[in-house]
């Protein structure tokens, strides 16, 4: 099975996508730190921890680089529903829709294939990040709105521009979504006007076409052609 690979432009970008680094957030609202923290508050409290274990990796990673991608996993544990993320991606072979088509066995199935396509996409993007984030290290990093959805006061879009080396300047969106805990979570990326669960969906989609349906063997190759492969064009 292959799956349709990212530019190198694109996989460049989304190696530091979880830039949830250096950030800036002096202008959040007061009303914001008064209730429970808002979608500006939740990425600036994961850029402290994860900064944090960004400056001391180089110390240790050479020799233990799964101490680094457990420390930053746990923090991207906090901020991002992998799971909704997962079932995005999963699109209609994990839609309510045919979840209720399917007999008793198959809503079985159906949950277990979930739950595992789960940890892969999350092993698969914190190892990705994190490598990204060693080499975004330096990048100037700048936020720049905090939006609420006219639509629902529980879905917010946190932008903001990421200078790299090269002096190009990307725009990165964090859309976002407050959980019947009141906890704001990351639930999909915009990266220069490119989709990232949209991509993903697409490239799922395909890939369940090319293997004649066996969905299994797609979460089992997912890692290989999504995730390694676009490290390696970047």
């Amino acid at each position: 099975m292959r799956v349709v690979n990212m530019s190198a432009a694109f996989g460049r970008v989304i190696r530091g996508v979880v830039m949830l680094v250096g950030v800036s957030l002096a202008p959040l609202l007061v009303a914001e730190e008064m209730a429970a923290p808002g979608p500006g508050a939740v990425v600036k409290a994961a850029t402290d921890h994860i900064m944090a274990a960004v400056a001391e990796a180089p110390e240790y990673f050479d020799t233990d680089p799964e101490r680094y991608y457990a420390e930053v996993g746990a923090e991207l544990d906090k901020v991002v529903d992998f799971r909704g993320f997962a079932r995005g991606i999963m699109g209609s072979y994990a839609s309510s829709e045919r979840f209720r088509s399917l007999d008793k066995a198959g809503q079985e199935n159906l949950r277990a294939q979930l739950d595992r396509f789960t940890g892969v996409v999350r092993d698969g993007l914190i190892t990705t990040y994190s490598k990204g984030l060693l080499a975004f290290g330096g990048s100037d990093v700048e936020l720049k709105d905090v939006e609420l959805s006219p639509d629902s006061v529980r879905v917010a879009s946190v932008t903001q521009l990421v200078r790299a080396d090269d002096s190009r300047v990307y725009t990165l969106k964090y859309q976002m979504g407050q959980y019947r805990d009141g906890q704001w979570r990351l639930r999909n990326m915009i990266i220069e006007n490119i989709n990232l669960g949209e991509i993903y969906r697409g490239q799922f989609e395909a890939a369940v076409k090319a293997e004649d349906g066996d969905i299994d063997a797609v979460i089992d190759a997912w890692n290989t052609v999504a995730f390694d492969d676009a490290g390696e064009e970047a």
